[in-house]
């Protein structure tokens, strides 16, 4: 991590803090007109998703009803519930659009993930032992992970990863690598699977039971169609958060430099262990603007869809106090996470030898 002094982190936090102020000074109905139009055209889009699948028999709206739908729910994780969850839209009073109380449209109930996205990732970003999103206990992506045999095939947790990723967020709480190592009992998180398979059931039983049977004589390929648009929103929002985490540039931290940190380190901490990509408009409104998850990181709770504004100024900043701002075009970002993902999952003295030749 770049070393800076006390001062210059002081000064880091005081450049990053107006930048967060201007923003918030100037939050308003133009905000509030993103947000509903965002979550209107993610409902006009399942809802014609939904109407296309029982004519899925015909190919060219089967592959019409798999994308709107897929889009759909794309919308409504990433652009929709992610960032409402972060308390970004709070300030406008809708309890449809309140930090606590959002649920959004995937397995994992919204208060796991305000626990362990929000509060534990958010605080703890890449402290190795702290931040468990960082490799999700089944990626080594650093030599602060020691070497097993096991890790030899993680390219094969990688892929099942992805295509299983909401159910894979939702277990996450589980914390099945501590009931592995028996520092608890599966019986510790009785409460926690009550929820999941509560709200993982509802699910379920929507895409792959009441869709499909309200529509029985075509119901395998609104099944089929369902499977798809979920498969589709697990690989997109999957590649999106690896891209913002895991790229070869993304730093991680111990938890002795995190030790009484200040807001300037804390800062430091975000800036250098996130990683950006470009792309066209698009491409930012279904990652959920975290095509920009350094400014994501620095700056939470502001509206996500204000940091394609002020990241040429977090950028400027970066620059200002020799700090590596790490972006890419997403091929290119993602080619790195792959090609650290590869590299880690070799043991150390083979990859030695591979990164010396």
């Amino acid at each position: 991590m770049k070393q800076l002094n006390e001062q210059q982190l002081d000064n880091l936090a005081k450049d990053l803090d107006a930048i967060r102020e201007d923003v918030l000074a100037d939050l308003g109905e133009r905000d509030a007109r993103y947000i509903r139009r965002i979550v209107r055209l993610h409902r006009t889009l399942e809802v014609g998703g939904r109407v296309m699948m029982p004519f899925g028999f015909i190919p060219p709206v089967f592959a019409a009803a798999v994308a709107s739908l897929g889009i759909s729910k794309i919308l409504e994780n990433m652009e929709i519930g992610h960032n409402v969850m972060h308390g970004q839209y709070d300030w406008m009073n809708d309890p449809s659009l309140h930090s606590q109380t959002y649920e959004w449209d995937t397995v994992c109930t919204g208060d796991s993930w305000r626990r362990t996205h929000n509060y534990e990732h958010h605080t703890y970003t890449n402290v190795i032992g702290k931040d468990r999103d960082y490799g999700y206990a089944l990626l080594r992506l650093s030599d602060d992970t020691r070497w097993k045999p096991a890790h030899s095939l993680q390219f094969i947790n990688y892929i099942l990863l992805s295509v299983l990723f909401q159910w894979g967020v939702g277990l996450h709480e589980l914390e099945s690598e501590r009931i592995r190592r028996r520092e608890i009992s599966i019986w510790d998180k009785k409460d926690f699977l009550k929820d999941f398979f509560r709200k993982g059931g509802r699910q379920a039983f929507k895409d792959y039971v009441f869709f499909p049977l309200i529509t029985l004589p075509v119901a395998p390929i609104v099944l089929a169609g369902n499977v798809s648009a979920n498969l589709i929103r697990n690989l997109w929002s999957s590649t999106i958060i690896f891209c913002g985490h895991f790229t070869q540039d993304a730093e991680t931290f111990t938890e002795a430099e995190c030790e009484n940190e200040s807001r300037g380190h804390w800062y430091l901490r975000q800036l250098t262990g996130s990683s950006n990509f470009t792309g066209p408009g698009w491409m930012h409104t279904l990652s959920g603007h975290l095509s920009y998850q350094i400014e994501h990181h620095v700056f939470p709770d502001l509206p996500a869809h204000r940091y394609r504004e002020i990241a040429p100024k977090v950028q400027a900043v970066c620059e200002k106090y020799g700090i590596h701002y790490n972006t890419g075009s997403f091929a290119r970002q993602y080619g790195t996470v792959l090609r650290r993902i590869a590299r880690f999952s070799l043991p150390d003295r083979v990859r030695t030898r591979l990164e010396a030749a």
